[in-house]
């Protein structure tokens, strides 16, 4: 059997496979988020940026109405960028839409900070169209007021998102609370084996998302993944959201329609010989020069990645 859940640092366990909820329309995000807690889903990953927080606690209502208690469903939740210096005010507008008094665990969603004065509340612009940063608020002065927020009671743990190894190395020497959870992009054709190796060290838990790389899910056409799922008997999106908890990693899986919702529960034990042939496939990119990253907003920073540095 595949591991289920991984410890963090806290003491605290986070289930091996989570519903992500990035992308998810509106009108249909209530019911993924209700179905998924319905079939057996016990982590539930939203951001205040995604704009659909609201459906995200609908859902939960809905299946704690049903029978599934609380302190049993992990609920994730992440800072935006224009609230780096606001952060117990953003915690308690993603609390109120999602109808909770707590989060399992809270995100930076990315290093930077955006202008909370700007001309758009989530995505303000300068008038060239460049994102509006704040660019001398430094993502350490962040974390210092995530780490108060252990002291509410709102927040059982804290962590980061999208930080490269070079922002760890900035964070960790400043830091009173090291992240629970590193949450970056994650797959097979970008491994990202050196911010993996170090959270591992420091005792941050990863966890990936994007595990399919990106819309269209181009990575289930890879000979390699259709090789394993043969082998495995199991679907290419099985093959690579195991991919990660056979790594020691939790992983995201997304979708809205129920039949998919239900099939990305089917995670399976992948063995040396497995990930072998996915390792070497990532090696074969790796000297290829052609490791992809599907996520990159365009903040107009360096966030440290090799790829993109």
């Amino acid at each position: 059997m595949a591991a289920t859940h991984f410890k963090l640092n806290t003491g605290a366990e986070i289930p091996a496979l989570g519903f992500g909820t990035w992308q998810s329309p509106k009108g249909e995000t209530k019911k993924a988020v209700a179905y998924a807690l319905s079939v057996g889903y016990t982590h539930i990953d939203g951001a205040y940026c995604y704009g659909n927080e609201n459906e995200v606690g609908e859902g939960l209502k809905e299946a704690f109405d049903s029978g599934v208690k609380r302190e049993d469903i992990f609920v994730t939740t992440k800072l935006w960028c224009t609230y780096h210096s606001r952060v117990e005010e953003n915690l308690d507008k993603s609390l109120k839409s999602l109808g909770l008094d707590y989060v399992d665990l809270y995100l930076m969603h990315w290093p930077v900070a955006m202008n909370p004065n700007g001309n758009d509340e989530r995505f303000p612009k300068l008038p060239d169209g460049s994102r509006d940063l704040i660019r001398d608020h430094s993502h350490i002065t962040t974390w210092k007021s995530m780490e108060k927020l252990l002291a509410t009671g709102k927040v059982k743990a804290i962590g980061v998102a999208n930080y490269s190894l070079r922002y760890l190395k900035q964070l960790l020497p400043e830091a009173t609370i090291v992240p629970a959870v590193n949450q970056i992009e994650n797959h097979p054709s970008l491994p990202q084996q050196e911010i993996v190796d170090f959270c591992h060290e420091k005792g941050i838990h990863v966890t990936a998302y994007s595990p399919l790389g990106s819309t269209g899910s181009p990575l289930m056409k890879e000979p390699a993944i259709i090789k394993v799922a043969e082998k495995e008997g199991v679907s290419p999106a099985a093959v690579l959201l195991s991919y990660h908890i056979a790594r020691g990693n939790s992983v995201l899986s997304k979708s809205i329609t129920p039949e998919r919702i239900k099939a990305n529960l089917q995670i399976v034990k992948l063995d040396e010989d497995d990930m072998k042939i996915l390792n070497d496939y990532t090696a074969e990119l790796t000297k290829q020069g052609k490791l992809v990253r599907y996520v990159y907003p365009a903040f107009g920073v360096d966030f440290g990645f090799p790829d993109k540095s």
